[in-house]
């Protein structure tokens, strides 16, 4: 059975080869923040930037609530009990940011909503970034990337490549 041959390709379509993934995500992501409110994405996947690291380990963005009047809305703060009475002294100063993040005024109310610091499955969210920890590298693997990088002459290109090594090598062995 033969086949159809190919239809000739639309030449009002350009060809642009490889695209950054960000741009496949783009669409499902702002679609799920548009759900919550966010019409801006920013918010959420730069908080820390927009209030700062020390209000971002305490406070998490939950919804933004839109009233029927139709200015201002409310945005909802997931806070740890503790912390709940200093970031209600910061709500100005959060409401700024956050307006400036948008251009104009288009939060008028901050809401807390206060729960435990962590297990977010247990009705919880956790606030504090734990670090990474990663396991030194076996010693054989420290000793074949010392010997790949050692006739490197500068110093810092030497360590940096040896640790590019350890990684390729280690991820190599698992």
């Amino acid at each position: 059975m033969t086949r159809k041959p190919l239809p000739p390709p639309d030449p009002h379509r350009r060809m642009r080869g490889f695209e950054a993934a960000s741009g496949f995500l783009r669409d499902p992501i702002r679609n799920a923040s548009e759900t919550r409110g966010f019409a801006v994405t920013r918010l959420l996947t730069h908080w820390p930037e927009v209030v700062g690291e020390d209000l971002a380990a305490m406070t998490r963005p939950v919804k933004i609530g839109h009233t029927r009047e139709g200015m201002g809305a409310t945005l909802t703060l997931l806070v740890a009990s503790a912390h709940a009475p200093m970031v209600q002294m910061q709500l100005p100063r959060i409401m700024e940011k956050v307006n400036a993040v948008y251009g104009y005024r288009a939060i008028s109310r901050i809401s807390l909503t206060q729960t435990a610091a962590t297990g977010f499955s247990e009705g919880q969210a956790e606030f504090i970034a734990k670090p990474k920890t990663t396991p030194a590298p076996a010693p054989e693997v420290v000793a074949e990337a010392r010997e790949t990088t050692a006739p490197i002459a500068d110093p810092s290109l030497r360590a940096a490549l040896e640790a590019l090594a350890q990684n390729i090598l280690t991820r190599r062995r698992t």
